[in-house]
């Protein structure tokens, strides 16, 4: 997409204008945070998501070369806004343009002395340049369909693109036989960081004094990541439940005021929101609306059951490894077919499908009422994140001493 298209559609779309506007500073950035002497190594991805995909990985390298700054790059505003000030890297950026001119600028400051691009992100003049400049580059939990233009007869400059990585690391064995079928052979199967993401948050300091004081010791259900067609199937619910040993969270994927208007309107039982809760009693209210971010992770530890979002809709399923972890049963829409893990547990019985507002509120009684349900379900989405962690190890083998 060219800058003067962005710009446009910026006037009229705020997350673009974010975007638009934090790439006009990120060559300054670089130049006032990365000196001439400085070895670096470049980690982007496109969005959170693929952020914390790629962090556990980051997290080690951070460790294995101390002496390297961490600079980090998003495309996506979601991605930006949230992590510009973290603890995880030294320089965090918009990714500019890609555009030859834009390339050799950001090559020419940051001179990486590895690059890592996470899941699907593929810039071609980048990655050419990257080639030339014989700058080592891997493809991180990267998942293919055939469908992509990869594979297509008129997609030979991102096939050029993709064959400039020294090694893809792809999330499943049909991703990497579609990769070899192109003629790249340096694929190996690494499997999804974010199985090593999730279960580093076991030993993270998970407590949340506010969330503990609204659950006061209640049977809790989390909504995570939820959109509108998700409040359809779940609010219903909520409104005909009226047993006060249950406790609600909701955790919209849209946090901006007037969809949090929406869904308060919507919901007959007692609410209270993040943003309004100071001095209230917080277990006196039924559901809690958790309208800021930064908190989902360590929401999920406390719930007994989970509902995450995304999946009632066509918007896309988020990351249901997130509760997975904490051993909890999950609930989730109709259209999952495109997330392999969600397909694996799904048949496992670890996490449920439902495709109406009267199945989801059959499955969700049956849950709440019964331990024994919530427990076997949960124990089937424990063990399969354990048993698939690793993935950071075996790209950690695969990067060369070329970063020391």
């Amino acid at each position: 997409m060219s800058s003067l298209i962005l710009k446009v559609i910026s006037f009229f779309n705020t997350k673009i204008k974010l975007g638009v506007i934090g790439r006009r500073n990120t060559f300054d950035i670089l130049q006032n945070k990365i000196l001439a002497t400085d070895k670096t190594i470049w980690m982007h991805a496109a969005s959170l998501g693929e952020f914390e995909q790629g962090l556990p990985v980051l997290q080690e390298l951070k460790i294995k070369y101390p002496n390297h700054k961490i600079v980090v790059s998003f495309f996506s505003p979601s991605g930006y806004e949230v992590k510009k000030n973290t603890n995880d890297a030294d320089v965090v950026v918009y990714l500019p343009l890609d555009t030859p001119k834009n390339t050799k600028r950001f090559l020419d400051i940051v001179r990486p002395e590895l690059i890592l691009f996470v899941k699907y992100e593929i810039w071609p003049n980048i990655l050419l340049e990257a080639k030339r400049r014989q700058i080592k580059s891997l493809l991180i939990s990267a998942t293919f369909r055939p469908n992509q233009s990869y594979f297509k007869w008129y997609g030979g400059l991102m096939r050029k693109a993709l064959f400039s990585f020294n090694h893809i690391f792809t999330q499943n064995k049909n991703s990497k036989t579609l990769v070899e079928n192109i003629g790249y052979d340096s694929v190996s199967v690494s499997g999804d960081t974010r199985f090593d993401r999730v279960n580093q948050q076991l030993k993270a300091d998970n407590t949340i004094s506010f969330i503990e004081a609204f659950i006061d010791n209640k049977t809790t259900v989390v909504f995570g990541s939820s959109w509108p067609a998700d409040d359809a199937l779940f609010i219903p619910f909520i409104n005909s439940n009226k047993t006060t040993d249950t406790k609600y969270i909701i955790a919209p994927h849209n946090i901006k005021p007037s969809y949090i208007d929406t869904i308060k309107k919507s919901l007959k039982a007692k609410t209270v929101c993040f943003s309004d809760m100071k001095g209230k009693n917080l277990s006196e209210f039924n559901v809690f609306i958790l309208d800021t971010i930064g908190y989902l992770g360590r929401v999920y530890s406390y719930a007994d059951i989970a509902y995450v979002g995304g999946a009632a809709g066509a918007t896309g399923l988020h990351n249901i490894l997130e509760p997975a972890v904490f051993g909890i049963p999950i609930i989730i829409g109709k259209n999952y077919q495109k997330f392999p893990e969600a397909k694996r547990l799904v048949n496992l019985n670890g996490v449920i499908s439902v495709t109406n507002q009267k199945e989801l509120s059959l499955i969700m009684k049956s849950l709440i009422d019964s331990i024994d349900n919530r427990n076997l379900q949960g124990k089937i989405n424990a063990q399969y994140v354990k048993q698939n962690k690793g993935a950071v190890n075996k790209i950690l083998t695969n990067i060369s001493t070329t970063t020391n």
